[in-house]
């Protein structure tokens, strides 16, 4: 193999499992370190650099970092990285003088977004400070899109909602609440905006057409009733509710229910628990407030009498399952359950019925426009399409990324730029060496045990729909959570030409990662390592060769914990620790980078 070329941004991105496997990309390390040291306020303006809204992630992102995460490697349960981001949100200081500002003097570009959920926030969020006046219309009085909507106030509050898109708002968007987009044509034609964004989300739910579906008024879109929730235009439920569907719509549905009035809640699976959408950690504060999870029931029809519904008949299925595939499904027969409604949360999609044909957006064959998943450019050049508007339904985190995305699109857009020419990610190494054996930073395993989030009492959180349930980590708390970080973006940076082979770092390796050894293939390297590396999805590292034999030093990064352990043992400093920062442009970066020196 030829020399690791570690002055590509990804490679050293890759290692950084959690920022890696974020889809925005947050400088996790970074912030839990800085939690570490009480520096709240700091953490979490490095988070909102990339997420834009620490507070309501913190409590609701679906958490792509976390099965990520290293930790998780070594032990059952990986960092509660969620979870410390809301401590960063809920111990910091006033971070208004922190915030970016809009210009005085703005460039004469106008921007209108549809829809005022994350990702139009976040185009705005990035657009704002460089000048640019954005219009957001929205179609209730309340801004938030579907984090609003369908995110029960037990869970997302208000105040939380409402201050960290005010942070945005106040940077002066045009915020036009109850003011719902009709007609695309018009719009366009209508006002000079030099570019539109979509970030309307996926608001139709999907039916169930079964027998009887249309014989009772009892039966309930799970985004919608969600929804009428949120506006206080439900205020009550049946006694027995079925759930239909296992997504993390059918837990909050399930949740919502009990706080209406329901005291039998049954959520109905139409396959066994490996295969449910739902997060784990959802599945388990529905089962925590006595919800039932029933698996293997393929609903068959609603039964009625009288316009009264009575209950649904379902199919229950046995599974043969193999490495993760159904293999064979058997019917065990008919069994009937009672009930006074039921809530439909199989899934949600696009719905455009204000956006006329004619127009030039071109549409697929589900009826939803083609969009460049790069660019996020629809086929009307002008138009940008993201978040769950763009491809479909995903989670918060994913139509900020859209956002910030989108945002530098409509910027080398409105200025005669091409869009797919974007700036590549960058990468700095630089020195945690402070002496012959200390470090600036921890870098000592400890074997601390996940810390469980405190909650609301069982009878507490009934009284009402809108007590939060969790409660989040106190300061002390997230004092010992922060010390499960291995710190994975402090590198193992190797220089062969000062390696002498002594192998005192193989033998110090707690992980049997390193291996000095000839050089061949990456399938032989793979299996001449002391501990075979067995996960190709991330790379070997492979040095120039060494002075004194011409073999390499080999290292699997799969599965090194970053202790510093080779580094502290080299007598001749081949090995050093080294802090990696992950550049991730943005627009205002595309905007500077585009300036004459």
């Amino acid at each position: 193999m030829e020399p690791t070329d570690t002055s590509k941004s990804d490679y050293f991105h890759r290692v950084v499992d959690c920022q890696w496997a974020c889809p925005a990309h947050t400088d996790v390390p970074e912030y839990i370190r800085l939690i570490a040291q009480g520096e709240f306020t700091a953490a979490y303006m490095v988070n909102r650099e990339s997420n834009v809204f620490p507070g309501i992630l913190g409590r609701v992102c679906d958490r792509p970092c976390e099965p990520a995460c290293r930790r998780g490697r070594i032990e059952a349960k990986p960092v509660a990285i969620c979870r410390l981001k809301r401590v960063a949100s809920d111990h910091r200081d006033d971070i208004t003088e922190l915030l970016p500002k809009a210009p005085r003097q703005k460039n004469g570009k106008r921007i209108a977004c549809i829809g005022a959920g994350p990702a139009s926030l976040t185009v705005a969020n990035d657009l704002l400070p460089m000048g640019y006046e954005v219009t957001i219309f929205e179609q209730y009085a309340v801004p938030g899109g579907l984090m609003r909507t369908n995110i029960p106030a037990f869970r997302l509050p208000a105040k939380v909602l409402d201050e960290e898109i005010g942070y945005i708002v106040d940077m002066g968007a045009d915020l036009r609440l109850n003011t719902p987009v009709k007609s695309l044509r018009r719009l366009l034609e209508a006002e000079e905006f030099d570019a539109v964004f979509v970030g309307s989300g996926a608001p139709k739910g999907k039916e169930l057409e079964l027998p009887g579906r249309h014989e009772t008024d009892r039966v309930h879109i799970g985004i919608t009733w969600l929804e009428s929730v949120a506006f206080a235009h439900v205020d009550r439920i049946g006694e027995r509710v079925l759930i239909i569907g296992v997504g993390n719509t059918a837990m909050d549905c399930c949740r919502s229910s009990l706080r209406l009035g329901a005291k039998q809640v049954k959520v109905m699976a139409r396959k066994p628990r490996e295969f449910f959408k739902a997060s784990e950690w959802e599945l388990e504060d529905a089962e925590g407030e006595n919800v039932a999870i029933v698996v293997n029931h393929a609903p068959k029809s609603f039964v009625t009498e009288g316009g009264r519904l009575l209950g649904m008949m379902f199919e229950k299925l046995e599974y043969d399952v193999e490495h993760g595939e159904i293999t064979a499904t058997r019917s065990l027969g008919d069994v009937f359950f009672p009930c006074d409604d039921v809530i439909l949360a199989i899934g949600q999609e696009n719905a455009f019925p204000w956006i006329e044909a004619g127009i030039g957006i071109e549409l697929d064959k589900w009826n939803v426009p083609k969009v460049d998943k790069t660019t996020f450019q629809s086929t009307l050049p002008q138009v940008f399409f993201g978040g769950d508007a763009a491809f479909g339904p995903k989670n918060i985190i994913w139509s900020v990324e859209h956002g910030h995305q989108a945002a530098i699109s409509i910027h080398k857009f409105c200025h005669d730029e091409n869009v797919e020419e974007r700036m590549p990610r960058g990468v700095s190494l630089s020195s945690r060496k402070m002496g012959m054996h200390e470090w600036a930073y921890k870098n000592e395993y400890n074997g601390v045990a996940r810390r469980l989030v405190p909650h609301v009492g069982l009878i507490e959180r009934f009284k009402k729909i809108n007590i939060e349930v969790e409660l989040g980590f106190t300061a002390e708390e997230a004092a010992l959570e922060v010390q499960r970080c291995l710190n994975c973006d402090v590198q193992t940076v190797f220089a062969a030409k000062l390696c002498i082979e002594c192998d005192a770092c193989i033998d110090i390796c707690p992980v049997d990662c390193l291996t000095i050894t000839q050089n061949g293939t990456e399938a032989e390297l793979r299996t001449h390592l002391t501990a075979p590396a067995t996960n190709r999805s991330q790379a070997l590292y492979v040095s120039a060769p060494l002075p004194q034999t011409g073999r390499v030093m080999v290292k699997d990064e799969d599965v090194c914990v970053h202790c510093g352990l080779c580094a502290e043992r080299c007598p001749t400093a081949a090995w050093d620790m080294q802090k990696s920062t992950i550049h991730i442009p943005r627009a205002v970066d595309e905007e500077v980078s585009a300036c004459p020196v």
